[in-house]
């Protein structure tokens, strides 16, 4: 298996089975046998089964969260279905299926679900929105009408999208609605969820590479602020818990001990938004060591690269996602010591020769350096999950002609002008910076201890097998970093050691989003769909305060959005708006964007369901369920796999697909959709047989393919792209060939010239440390009225973000928004466990239900978030009374991303009771007093329970 090879480089369960199987907070950790078990992966050869009685087993990809490529089966009974299971060739998912699964069969026949297109008749703010049915063809023809006459009259700039977590058949709001709306303005849950991840690895080494192989089991298994046992974005659940259980060593960084967490070898359990710390103390400790690749750091990251302070930045004109810009930086270039020198030849020291020779980010090689044929072998993962391939490993490569670049240290140079000047190395820079967080100076900042966090960066960085050639595995770095006004620089230091580790796009690193045929987001952008101009990227809402928006060309900020809804202190404002499975109160304060949407002009709203964000729509259209769609569908992470969502039953009412929903109303608009002028506007079957083209399948055909063969294997599939590491190497990496990174230098920025083109004061140049703006650090005096730190976003088994209050399984479960509060603190609040609480700001207060965990330190809580209530008639749907997100400060956010403070701000804590709570009842109430759903035995879940009849 070992042996050197050589390549060129490329220039029906019941309620109370249900219960059992989540009823648990830690029901992942039941999964953790080597094997499948039994009843969720049985051994089946084909796909599709009918049988004489009407019964058919279909085999599909569940999107009861975030993840949507967790492989089911789903028994259909004389067109009804009755029962999910894990499929056994869903290798990205082992075979497993969790409790949100299971509750789609609830969500699917919900009698609540939107079945028509529905029209607002009562002014918005209204408790009763007086919506009437309406024909698609009307609903079309206003929505169209209203949405072109703000864009004729007003500009496209005046109109913002919606767009909430990955659905991948409504993804056309994140982008594709730029194009007909001609904005840039979109909210997106990406700004706070994943995508700070995303842009800060897109601008210092590879767009997602964030995204970490952990089908791979890494050796060390690393989770980093989330607890991906319950639901994540990319490998998730059982994968988790069996990675965790195979590897060497398992460490968690967070604040609370999560449910795998328990079994941790290591844990660092931080003060909330202090990760950053964190990270510079395992770089410290990586460092002092000599723990780091040192042929990395000086081949693939800019370390060598010379920063001179002597010369005005400069560079060259690139294209960004929101149009040309101008890369200017002082690392130290050919065109800074000679005339004719070229702006992308960056000069770095060579030891060995004693002079300066450079790299050209121009053609991707060293001074007098070819391309050359590399050597590798097989991975060596020996804890790989049966059935998946190993992958070809490339030989790290080194320097032909030799050389040996100065990381450490600095040079005199002479400049163009005559004069001279010293430059420091960018890797000694950033040393003199990460020498200040010694183990025990980041002890004081975050109160992880210096004993724990030296033992886990050495842990993590020592290489447990060296004859690898490769680091212990990525790491899993999640939503916690991204929600404290600092999450770029904290994803610009787990890159980093994750980099100069040996774990990036090796087995078990960090190596980005799957490659396969399929396109991650289905359907976002028809071909025919003009691309929003390219000027309003100047004007994107957010961008005064946030100049890489821009850069990013992804969203605006969602701040500046509700600031121009409610026409605050924007520099324009917002008439109308097109939302697709969006979200008030995902991100920015709750309660501003809430009145924001109740001054739009024109709300278009595209759900399954009457939420808080629907209840402020003009037009109402019913979206289908996962059970009643086809979509192609690959890994969104670094999980390898390629499948499909596959129809499973008739949709409900006159619901549609998202994909055709967005396309008629590009044709009432009169903008078309595909570039093919005999077919403008073209239905989702269409879409669908584009999609399988490149595979020279039409869809029907890849289904039924699908539907006998099971998942693919994307390494195995695409054996020089997905099923080779180190495609920085190959090429792969990069869409035009080269080898090297995505970066302007074509290297793992350590110094980033990015973010130094867009912040020219050079803060925010290497991967730095801010303390959260609320914190009782930063604020001592505030601490004093508000002195708990306040943490949120954990994941809930039965939930995913706002979704599943009104699914009788999930509900009966957990049916109170949670905080957890250390016992000592409760002891000296008064409050007891099942107590309602206040939790408060000077923004605001919400409530909810105390639960004592010795698992949260002391003098911090654990909110749940986004939580509303589906029972209540009020316009709100509660969720003013119990989200935790209406506390956000919304003037707080990332510099760099614009992301939201989600977490680790101070509040103050209290019981409620009856004389300082609404209709004198501890217990959120509904307008009319009546209280929300508390316990299982609620007569109103019944009311939940699934319609089988009517569908039509």
């Amino acid at each position: 298996m070992a042996n050197t090879t050589q390549r060129r480089s490329f220039g029906t369960m019941s309620r109370r089975s249900f219960m059992r199987l989540a009823g648990v907070t830690s029901a992942a950790l039941a999964l953790t046998s080597a094997t499948a078990p039994a009843a969720l992966a049985e051994e089946h050869d084909s796909g599709t089964v009918a049988s004489s009685d009407g019964v058919q087993r279909i085999r599909t990809m569940c999107r009861g969260c975030g993840k949507m490529e967790c492989g089911v089966w789903v028994t259909v009974e004389n067109g009804r279905a009755i029962k999910i299971e894990g499929d056994e060739s869903s290798f990205a998912s082992s075979g497993n299926s969790c409790s949100k699964s299971q509750a789609s069969l609830q969500a699917c026949y919900h009698p609540d679900r939107l079945a028509y297109p529905m029209k607002r008749t009562n002014p918005k703010g209204d408790d009763d929105p007086g919506w009437v049915r309406i024909s698609w063809d009307e609903a079309l023809a206003e929505a169209g009408t209203k949405l072109n006459e703000i864009k004729e009259q007003r500009g496209g700039n005046s109109m913002f999208s919606m767009c909430g977590t990955s659905r991948i058949y409504c993804m056309a709001s994140a982008l594709g609605m730029q194009g007909i709306l001609n904005t840039a303005n979109t909210h997106q849950a990406y700004q706070i969820c994943k995508g700070p991840r995303h842009v800060a690895t897109g601008m210092v080494s590879a767009r997602a590479y964030s995204w970490m192989a952990t089908v791979d089991r890494p050796s060390v298994f690393v989770q980093w602020g989330g607890a991906s046992e319950l639901s994540n974005y990319d490998d998730s659940c059982r994968t988790t818990v069996d990675a965790a259980v195979k590897a060497d060593k398992h460490i968690i960084v967070d604040p609370r001990q999560t449910n795998l967490g328990k079994e941790a070898d290591i844990w660092n359990p931080l003060r909330p938004g202090t990760d950053g710390a964190v990270g510079l103390g395992w770089l410290n400790v990586i460092m002092e060591n000599n723990l780091y690749d040192e042929l990395w750091v000086k081949r693939w990251t800019n370390g060598p690269f010379l920063v001179c302070e002597d010369i005005e930045p400069s560079g060259w004109q690139q294209m960004g996602a929101g149009g040309p810009e101008e890369i200017k930086t002082r690392l130290l270039k050919e065109s800074d010591v000679q005339e004719d020198g070229s702006p992308k030849r960056f000069m770095v020291y060579d030891q060995l020769n004693q002079r300066l020779t450079y790299f050209d980010a121009d053609t991707g090689y060293w001074e007098g350096e070819q391309p050359r044929t590399l050597t590798g072998k097989e991975a060596q993962q020996k804890h790989l999950a049966p059935g998946v391939t190993q992958g070809w490993v490339p030989d790290p490569t080194g320097f032909d002609p030799e050389i040996d670049p100065q990381i450490f240290g600095q040079v005199e140079v002479t400049l163009k002008d005559g004069s001279t000047s010293v430059c420091k190395t960018v890797w000694q820079t950033f040393s003199d910076y990460v020498a200040d967080f010694t183990p025990e100076k980041v002890e004081e900042i975050t109160s992880v201890s210096a004993d724990a966090l030296r033992e886990a960066a050495i842990t993590y960085a020592t290489p447990i097998d060296p004859s690898t050639g490769y680091g212990n595995g990525g790491i899993q770095y999640m939503l916690a970093i991204e929600h404290a006004c600092n999450s770029v620089q904290n994803s610009r230091i787990c890159d980093l050691i994750v980099g100069i580790t040996g774990n990036f796009d090796t087995p078990g690193g960090n190596r980005g989003a799957t490659a396969a045929t399929f396109d991650e987001e289905f359907a976002m952008m028809g071909s025919g769909l003009p691309m929003a101009s390219a000027d309003l990227w100047d004007k994107v809402l957010g961008v005064e305060d946030i100049p890489l928006l821009k850069h990013h060309g992804i969203w605006a900020d969602s701040t500046a959005i509700w600031d121009a809804c409610n026409n605050e202190g924007a520099p324009y404002p917002l008439y109308g708006g097109v939302c697709q499975s969006g979200d008030v109160m995902n991100m920015s304060n709750a309660l501003w964007g809430w009145e924001g949407l109740k001054k739009l002009d024109f709300l278009l709203d595209i759900d399954l369901w009457h939420t808080p964000t629907s209840q402020l729509a003009d037009i109402l259209l019913p979206a289908r369920h996962w059970l009643e769609v086809d979509c192609p569908r690959r890994s969104q992470g670094s999980g390898g796999m390629e499948g499909s969502h596959c129809k499973c039953v008739e949709p409900l009412g006159e619901s549609w697909f998202d994909v055709d929903i967005i396309i008629q109303l590009c044709k009432a608009m009169g903008i078309p959709w595909s570039a093919d002028p005999d077919d403008p506007w073209p239905d989702s079957i269409k879409e669908l047989d584009a999609a399988c083209e490149p595979m020279g399948l039409t869809w029907e055909e890849w289904k039924q393919e699908f539907q006998k063969t099971g998942f693919r294997d994307c390494k195995k599939e695409y054996p020089d792209d997905w099923g080779t590491y180190r495609r920085y190497e190959t090429g792969h990496c990069r869409s035009d060939g080269k080898p090297g990174l995505q970066t302007p230098t074509l290297k793992q920025e350590i110094w980033s010239t990015i973010i130094e083109t867009y912040h020219p004061d050079g803060r925010y140049n290497l991967p730095t440390y801010s303390e959260p703006p609320e914190s009782p650090v930063a604020q001592p005096e505030r601490a004093q009225e508000y002195p708990y730190i306040m943490t949120t976003g954990r994941r809930i088994p039965v939930y995913f973000h706002s979704e599943h209050r009104q699914l009788p399984w999930c509900r009966e479960l957990w049916p109170v928004p949670r905080v957890e509060i250390n016992p000592k603190d409760a002891l000296e609040l008064g409050i007891e466990q099942g107590d309602w609480v206040w939790i408060e700001t000077e923004r605001g207060k919400v409530r909810q239900v105390a639960d004592l965990y010795h698992g949260i330190r002391p003098g911090t809580i654990n909110c749940e978030h986004q939580w509303w209530l589906p029972e209540f008639h009020g316009a709100t749907k509660g969720f003013d009374l119990i989200s935790i997100n209406c506390l956000v400060n919304k003037d707080m956010r990332d510099p760099l991303c614009g992301s939201s403070y989600a977490r680790a701000y101070n509040v103050k804590v209290y019981k409620a009771t009856p004389e300082n709570s609404p209709f004198g009842n501890p217990v959120p109430c509904d307008v009319d007093g009546t209280e929300m759903i508390t316990s299982p035995d609620d007569p109103r879940l019944k009311e939940w329970l699934p319609n089988y009849e009517g569908r039509d």
